[in-house]
């Protein structure tokens, strides 16, 4: 029995809430379970300088946690001077997951800048990110089509991700941070509405694993990630 009461192959309640920042050209709010995340996307009329005169766009990502989106505060980070490598590995992660799915010589020389803040967490902070990440880019890639500034839609498809891992032996999807944190095998998967792998991120936790088992939690995954990319279509209809 996993301790939320779920079936190995459930996700959390999930809800994602379009349109919750008034100046940002796109924006969600991503609930799943009790982890939160105010994911919003900004325009800039540049593009970083290594991509200068090359007619190709950008999307980049930041990532932050507020000090009392967990059970005890941390300090934030501008506090402290710099951002923890944990941080810094995460933005990364949401910036290369939400290229993949971006045309980028259609989206022309400019730059959107996705900023998730996770506003409580247990546990799939970075999933969750990633999925209304993809929620806040499309929206702020409809403004500019409606607005005329892109010609072209340059989102070829959409992007989610979900966790999955081996909890008291038994693959299970979607873990919160009760069975994160006594999880045997941690596993993180990017993919695509067309179930196209982006990134997949696992890890035993003083044991090995199996290919079978692997096998197990990438099926999961594959499940899992089709029903948010339901929620992203239903989030925009």
């Amino acid at each position: 029995m996993r301790p939320s009461g779920r079936e190995a192959g459930s996700l959390r309640a999930v809800t994602i809430e379009p349109d919750v920042a008034k100046h940002a050209e796109g924006s969600c709010l991503i609930r799943m379970g009790d982890t939160h995340v105010l994911c919003t996307a900004s325009v800039e009329e540049r593009t970083p300088p290594f991509l200068k005169n090359t007619g190709l766009g950008w999307v980049t990502a930041e990532y932050g946690m507020l000090p009392r989106a967990t059970t005890t505060r941390n300090r934030r980070e501008a506090a402290v001077g710099k951002q923890t490598g944990r941080t810094v590995e995460i933005q990364r992660l949401i910036g290369r997951s939400l290229r993949a799915g971006l045309d980028r010589s259609a989206v022309g020389e400019r730059q959107i800048t996705v900023d998730c803040d996770v506003l409580q967490a247990d546990g799939g902070t970075r999933c969750a990110a990633i999925t209304g990440g993809w929620v806040a880019l499309r929206l702020a890639v409809n403004r500019l089509l409606k607005s005329g500034v892109l010609v072209s839609d340059p989102i070829t498809d959409h992007v989610a991700a979900i966790s999955a891992g081996l909890y008291a032996g038994v693959p299970v999807l979607d873990l919160d941070y009760a069975e994160d944190s006594l999880a045997g095998v941690d596993g993180n998967f990017v993919l695509t509405g067309a179930e196209r792998l982006i990134e997949v991120q696992m890890s035993a936790e003083g044991a090995t694993f199996s290919r079978s088992e692997m096998d197990a939690l990438m099926e999961l995954a594959v499940a899992g990630t089709a029903a948010l990319v339901s929620a992203q279509r239903a989030a925009l209809a």
